[in-house]
């Protein structure tokens, strides 16, 4: 096919920007569309800990001679660009700095958000278009940050021939942040949009707004793009998104295969494949040492590596655990690793208190630690409320942890009952407990069958490689919808 120019607009990407999953698929999607031969460039705002990065020289990012004139709320302010490559890629990863905007310690949380990212995807279409005079083939706007780009393109281009007819892909990572503002986050723009049916009196929702307007839909699982068409799981946009259902489209994430590699990862105390299993007991004994529980070879390992938040199933988790570890299914230890919410928090603080030989929990993120929980915990539980996609279920099979998971979302599109690790359907105590014992029960019983699982687990494809296929197609799609084909 004829390669494309794929504009890419996010709010964070790996390895500059973190806080969850969104920045590894930003990170790992534009390399496997230029693997494809694609022209792929992306955009992110210049954050303080960025800024300090490129004045110090460090983590390849450098100053652009570049400087912009954003047309915003009806005047022009001056932004500065930094710019740096994807590690092992072609792919060019471009910064907008406006001190005032992002010059702050945190990626999120203000209450100017809003406004801060619709001058950060007004400020990239100028980047590309205008200063480079890059003009894409496709934008590919992630979330609700990059939604205002999707807003003006498609009503605030009329007078500028440079900007119009562009086809534009919405990808929805999390269908619950919409970014709802007042309504005069749409003079900031410089544009004027009718309000939807969803959004309240004097307010506007910018992934709502996108919704509408995109050209075409995306959501990071095919199950996800068919749960938030009902009531259940559509956060109150499910009316609107079965009005768009022929454009919504689900697209399983992949995981980076050149970072998630049990058989090179430098933090593993021993590598291995799936010929090699048996040298994962070494990793589990180096995680139990590390975290302070009996180096045992006799009991099963459950792990956790997770956002401590309501939806992550911590709701349903505390009386598991509390059954697990009191012996209610054997004897066993648990790994958590994670932060987030403080009542969470405290919970799984007391349980590791009381249970000191039986469980750990490490509050905070640890990118060192991470893979030794995955590459040596026997179980990998993921008791989801919802998820979208989720990685951490690939990641754990991809690692030779058997999963234990609920079947909503991607989960459900990755998990298989019996096959690569064991679901439950209801969101309660006694199901999810339900699937840790028959878990249990087959890793005692069954060492044929469990490591079978493993080996399934192991060999499943999660590489960015065919997701970006999918994406590769449906911007072709969205490109033919706007030509009239």
């Amino acid at each position: 096919m004829t390669p494309l120019r794929i504009l890419c607009l996010a709010a964070e990407v790996a390895p500059f920007a973190k806080t969850g999953g969104l920045a590894d698929v930003v990170g790992a999607l534009p390399k496997a569309l230029a693997a494809l031969g694609h022209d792929v460039r992306i955009v992110i705002p210049a954050y303080r800990f960025i800024e300090d990065a490129a004045h110090g020289a460090q983590a390849g990012i450098t100053i652009s001679p570049l400087t912009l004139n954003v047309p915003i709320d009806g005047l022009t302010i001056p932004a500065g660009v930094f710019e740096a490559q994807l590690p092992s890629s072609t792919v060019k990863v471009y910064f907008i700095a406006e001190r005032s905007l992002f010059g702050r310690p945190d990626v999120y949380g203000y209450r100017d958000d809003p406004y801060r990212f619709a001058f950060f995807s007004r400020a990239a279409l100028d980047l590309v278009i205008a200063a480079i005079g890059w003009r894409p083939d496709i934008v590919h706007a992630h979330d609700w940050h990059a939604s205002p780009a999707i807003l003006w393109l498609a009503t605030g281009t009329a007078w500028d021939e440079r900007y119009r007819a562009i086809p534009t892909v919405l990808t929805i990572h999390n269908l619950l942040h919409q970014g709802r503002a007042p309504m005069d986050v749409l003079r900031y723009l410089g544009i004027q949009a009718s309000r939807l049916f969803e959004e309240r009196p004097g307010e506007i929702s910018l992934l709502a707004q996108a919704i509408f307007r995109a050209t075409m839909i995306s959501t990071v699982s095919p199950a996800y793009s068919r749960e938030i068409l009902t009531p259940h799981g559509g956060a109150g946009l499910d009316a609107l998104l079965r009005y768009r259902h022929f454009d919504v489209h689900g697209i399983l994430n992949g995981i980076d295969y050149d970072v998630y590699d049990p058989a090179s990862d430098p933090h593993l105390a021993a590598t291995f494949d799936v010929q090699t299993l048996d040298r994962r007991r070494e990793n589990k004994r180096a995680l139990q040492a590390r975290v302070g529980l009996p180096e045992r070879d006799d009991v099963p390992l459950l792990a956790m590596v997770s956002r401590l938040d309501g939806q992550k199933g911590f709701d349903i988790l505390g009386h598991a655990l509390h059954l697990l570890l009191n012996g209610h299914a054997g004897d066993a230890q648990v790994v958590v690793l994670g932060t987030g919410a403080q009542n969470y928090e405290a919970m799984l603080r007391h349980l590791a208190e009381y249970h000191r030989d039986k469980m750990t929990t490490v509050l905070g993120y640890n990118g060192q630690l991470a893979p030794l929980v995955y590459g040596g915990s026997d179980m990998f539980l993921m008791p989801s409320l919802f998820e979208p996609c989720g990685l951490g279920q690939m990641i754990a099979m991809r690692y030779g942890s058997v999963p234990v998971v609920r079947a909503t979302g991607g989960l459900a599109d990755t998990v298989f009952d019996g096959v690569s690790g064991f679901t439950f359907h209801d969101y309660s105590v006694d199901d999810l407990w339900d699937a840790m014992r028959r878990a249990i029960y087959i890793y005692w019983n069954d060492r044929d069958s469990w490591r079978a699982m493993q080996q399934t687990g192991m060999q499943r494809d999660f590489s960015w490689t065919t997701s970006a296929r999918g994406y590769q197609q449906l911007y072709e799609w969205a490109i033919a919808r706007l030509r009239g084909w």
